[in-house]
């Protein structure tokens, strides 16, 4: 099913401009509606391989129609209902590409609950909605690993696709064509995050990296990467915040994020801390009662540097994108 992705991939472009202006068939169902929740990924040391789904949550309908329309409420709307081209619309149009079945129009309403540009996996929540919610329309010519290395093509990682699509903590691997995960239980954490008003687009959060590591922060990374995982399935918070550091990626972002290492600092005396996937908010897994005090503190450490920020508490999530009845 998925040798036409090559030529799906390519195709959103042409292909799409014509598909958003024909009629097709109908879909198997008429109308579902769909929830994809927010991811952290990276978790400190799992650069660009673990992820955890959040309990945070963009909600969205799918309604057959003779064209596609897209409009969003909440987060992003301003500047998602600009038009009907955006990833959600991209990556529904190319699952029907991928799955050879004539693209019809869809009436598409999205309530986001997901801060954009926050390290909380908006984008790849935005894939999932489109490829997931496309499949269920046509009538699942895909099964979740398809649509897993469709959303890695579009996402170009596969950190937060893969819990959005699975739900709970998900290490994933890619091995030439094929993507490795594995999906864990985790206890229900307390989470912090704090998220700063700065600019800072996945472009310069992956610009400012180093092309290549020593031997000695790669050592320092694959050891506290294991013991992630095992801290977080085992609900071992002590543990969490002894291992949760990172040489490859957090010390060279921080430094760029406006208030960054101060708030990061901060979090760490609350519990365990890092960077939200490239960021710039900051994850926090707490005591309980001590989240509503860390989420204050966190938040003061950018706003004492005049910086706006805002901040939430949540959960791990077990589940994954789903249907809602």
């Amino acid at each position: 099913m998925l040798t036409a992705l090559a030529h799906g991939a390519s195709v959103v472009g042409k292909t799409t401009l014509l598909a958003m202006t024909m009629n097709f068939a109908d879909y198997n169902v008429g109308m579902i509606k769909i929830r994809v929740p927010a991811t952290s990924a990276n978790l400190g040391p799992g650069f660009d391989c673990l992820g955890l789904a959040l309990n945070i949550w963009n909600e969205v309908s799918f309604e057959s129609a003779d064209r596609i329309t897209y409009h969003v409420t909440g987060e992003g709307g301003e500047k998602l209902n600009k038009g009907s081209r955006n990833l959600l619309t991209k990556a529904f149009i190319l699952a029907h590409d991928v799955s050879g079945k004539k693209m019809r129009g869809a009436k598409i309403s999205a309530h986001n609950e997901i801060l954009m540009s926050s390290g909380l996996g908006s984008s790849a929540a935005a894939i999932i909605a489109g490829l997931y919610g496309a499949n269920e329309m046509l009538g699942k010519p895909m099964n979740k690993n398809e649509i897993l290395k469709l959303a890695n093509e579009m996402e170009g990682h596969p950190d937060n696709v893969a819990p959005a699509l699975f739900g709970g903590l998900v290490v994933s691997v890619v091995t030439g064509e094929e993507i490795i995960t594995r999906r864990y239980e985790v206890p229900e954490f307390n989470i912090v995050i704090v998220k700063p008003n700065v600019d800072w687009p996945t472009r310069t959060a992956r610009a400012v990296l180093p092309k290549s590591v020593s031997r000695a922060d790669a050592i320092y990374n694959i050891g506290r990467a294991s013991l992630v995982v095992d801290a977080l399935r085992s609900g071992d918070l002590e543990l969490l915040q002894k291992v949760i550091d990172d040489r490859i990626h957090q010390p060279y972002r921080l430094k760029h994020i406006s208030g960054g290492m101060s708030a990061y600092k901060t979090a760490k005396r609350f519990g365990a801390a890092a960077l939200s996937g490239a960021g710039p908010s900051i994850i926090a897994f707490v005591p309980a009662e001590k989240e509503e005090q860390a989420k204050a503190e966190i938040m003061w450490a950018f706003e004492e540097r005049g910086i706006h920020a805002c901040g939430l508490i949540t959960k791990p999530s077990m589940k994954g994108v789903f249907c809602v009845e």
